[in-house]
């Protein structure tokens, strides 16, 4: 009873307490902030939220979790443009490569032209020559008509020959054949060189088809309607690559060496330009003039020669004595001889060529340096091997050629290899 009695006072005090502490909650939870109410909550972790969305079925997409995804479509695309790339390049190689193989057998089939058609126009003016020769000894008859025709004919045949000879120089043709050979060959080395160590890009590309068909228009493969003229008006340079328009030079400033390039090796540089202007290109230039004019009056000569000598060759045993046809069936001999058996053709598409060579050095000299950014050059010390090596040079040599005033500096060329 006592038990009882004790149990009901003590849940009738806590009852109390608590009813008295009610209201004073309630005044102190009103009397607080609602931001500070709020901050007592927690939100739940991401681990949680998982849990729950996987016992309800949903799936979440972590935002985190998606910038690989990015990178990795980002990837994949800039691996299938350089795939596309380096397949363009490719197919760019094979037409390159068949291009080389093709100008030189070309080559070989017009130099067998001229060592041909050389040997068969000396034959049939000795041969006429000689026929001239026995008809003006020979009596009146049937063997001296059939000497004298034969003679008119056989020089009249060489003097066609000879000027379609003149007229395509098959000398030269095969030296152009030869310069394009090599060209693609190098090309092509060049190509192979940019996807091997290079991470090619699209603009490669665009210089491969460029240089591509620089070389077809400098180097036409057909005889008719595209052939380089011969005998040109105005000697210049061969030029066999794309022209570019490079944008007015902006000199950078400070004397510090960036990405290997100094004040010191540019001033070098322009020097060296100078050098191939003045002196190089120049010089191969008048060899060429000089060549071109050779040719023109042995092209002349040669079939007129014959031409007189077929006149005479019908008029020997006449009253004005055709027997003069021996002697410019000779002298046409010897004309063709040195101007198709000397190559003289030949020599002159060399040095046209040689002096192209120098011009494209010289605007690639130019248009490096024009380069607003040097870091966008390349490497300035590589670039001076490359030139040194071109010209035949030592570095120390190619220095000397730029910065050395001395009086044997006015007649010293650049080049050591022409």
């Amino acid at each position: 009873m006592a038990t009882i009695q004790a149990s009901s006072l003590s849940s009738s005090s806590s009852s109390s307490s608590s009813g008295s502490a009610f209201p004073r909650n309630i005044r102190a939870a009103a009397s607080k902030p609602q931001a500070s109410h709020l901050s007592i909550l927690k939100l739940p972790s991401g681990n949680l939220v998982q849990e729950l969305n996987r016992e309800n079925g949903l799936r979440t997409i972590n935002s985190v979790e998606m910038k690989p995804l990015v990178s990795t479509n980002m990837r994949n695309d800039e691996a299938h443009c350089n795939s596309k790339v380096i397949e363009e390049l490719y197919a760019i190689m094979e037409a390159v490569a068949d291009r080389s193989e093709m100008h030189k057998n070309i080559g070989v089939q017009r130099d067998n032209w001229n060592r041909l058609l050389l040997n068969s126009v000396n034959g049939m003016t000795v041969t006429a020559a000689i026929m001239a020769g026995l008809a003006s000894v020979s009596g009146r008859g049937a063997p001296h008509l059939a000497l004298k025709l034969s003679s008119t004919l056989l020089y009249t045949a060489a003097t066609g020959i000879l000027m379609v000879m003149n007229k395509i120089q098959p000398s030269q043709l095969a030296e152009e054949q030869r310069n394009a050979a090599r060209l693609f060959k190098h090309l092509h080395q060049q190509i192979k060189t940019v996807v091997a160590v290079g991470s090619p890009c699209l603009n490669d590309v665009n210089a491969a088809m460029e240089r591509v068909l620089a070389l077809d228009k400098a180097y036409p493969l057909p005889l008719l309607g595209t052939m380089l003229e011969k005998f040109p008006k105005t000697v210049e340079p061969a030029v066999w690559w794309p022209r570019e328009q490079r944008s007015p030079h902006e000199k950078v400033g400070g004397g510090m060496e960036r990405n290997g390039w100094s004040e010191k090796l540019e001033e070098e540089m322009r020097e060296v330009v100078g050098v191939l202007k003045r002196k190089d290109a120049a010089e191969y230039v008048r060899l060429s003039k000089l060549v071109l004019k050779v040719n023109k009056i042995l092209a002349i000569c040669g079939p007129l020669f014959t031409g007189i000598a077929a006149i005479g060759s019908a008029l020997v045993g006449s009253p004005w004595n055709g027997s003069w046809a021996v002697v410019f069936g000779a002298l046409a001999t010897v004309v063709n001889t040195l101007e198709h058996g000397g190559q003289v053709g030949m020599v002159f598409e060399m040095y046209r060529s040689t002096a192209g060579s120098f011009q494209l050095m010289e605007e690639t000299i130019e248009s490096t340096l024009k380069e607003k950014e040097v870091g966008e050059r390349e490497n300035g010390e590589l670039f001076e091997v490359k030139v040194a090596l071109q010209l035949g040079r030592s570095l120390h040599g190619l220095q000397n050629l730029a910065t050395t005033p001395s009086p044997s500096s006015a007649t010293e060329f650049a080049s050591k290899l022409f």
